[in-house]
């Protein structure tokens, strides 16, 4: 491995914590000695990155560093194209959609031309999803990002219209259905709605109480292992 690939390593290493992780356990994943690695510290933070701490406390990498263009395997450059492609056909949020494209575009523009190439050759498909939705999705994320509250009028699958006050929190993306997870204020409990079900959407201008990671995590101790 060349010395740039393994500085690149490093950083994305780095990057996958969220809390500081000690020198020998970073040296260990990637197979380097922790001499190798102290000096590849000391190159990345003279080239400005933000590592912070020291040996026996751990090293954190702190926001706002950015990366020069990485190198991609073959491998890695199908999961992107198949990911891309995946969200541009099956999330029927046209904003997503477009993002989805854009950044792709983006990743393809600084890839060497034999890479560059497998992306346009590629053979991974995706089938573009036939369940047609009624409202922009768009409104959906908007208000996750925002935290707001979502006034819904809910056809459900038996045929019963509802309308709907929820705290939306979380949108799952499955095979023949997408759904929005939620505190509903009608029932008091987290439900979920499928996106193609509502007929009409409100944000409003009330931002929940709870925040949003606190949500999730009740959700996920809930609904973890559970079908949805």
């Amino acid at each position: 491995m060349s010395r740039a690939a393994r500085l690149l390593d490093l950083l994305q290493a780095l990057r996958n914590r969220t809390v500081p992780v000690s020198g020998q356990d970073l040296a260990a994943e990637l197979g380097i000695s922790i001499r190798t690695f102290y000096r590849d510290i000391a190159t990345l933070q003279a080239q400005g990155a933000d590592i912070q701490g020291e040996p026996g406390l751990g090293y954190i990498l702190r926001p706002g560093f950015t990366l020069p263009p990485l190198m991609f395997s073959a491998d890695e450059i199908e999961a992107l194209v198949l990911g891309s492609r995946w969200v541009a056909a099956r999330s029927s949020d046209g904003r997503l959609s477009a993002s989805a494209q854009q950044a792709l575009s983006k990743i393809t523009a600084v890839l060497p031309a034999d890479l560059r190439d497998r992306v346009e050759a590629t053979n991974l498909l995706v089938r573009r999803s036939s369940n047609a939705d009624r409202i922009d999705a768009a409104e959906i994320r908007l208000a996750i990002r925002g935290e707001y509250k979502l006034r819904i009028r809910y056809r459900s699958l038996g045929g019963d219209l509802s309308t709907r006050t929820i705290w939306p929190f979380l949108i799952g993306f499955f095979e023949d259905a997408r759904i929005v997870a939620g505190w509903c204020e009608l029932r008091q409990d987290y439900r979920h709605f499928r996106i193609d079900l509502i007929e009409n959407i409100e944000r409003l201008a009330e931002r929940y109480p709870k925040r949003r990671a606190v949500m999730l995590r009740e959700w996920r101790a809930i609904y973890t292992g559970k079908h949805l």
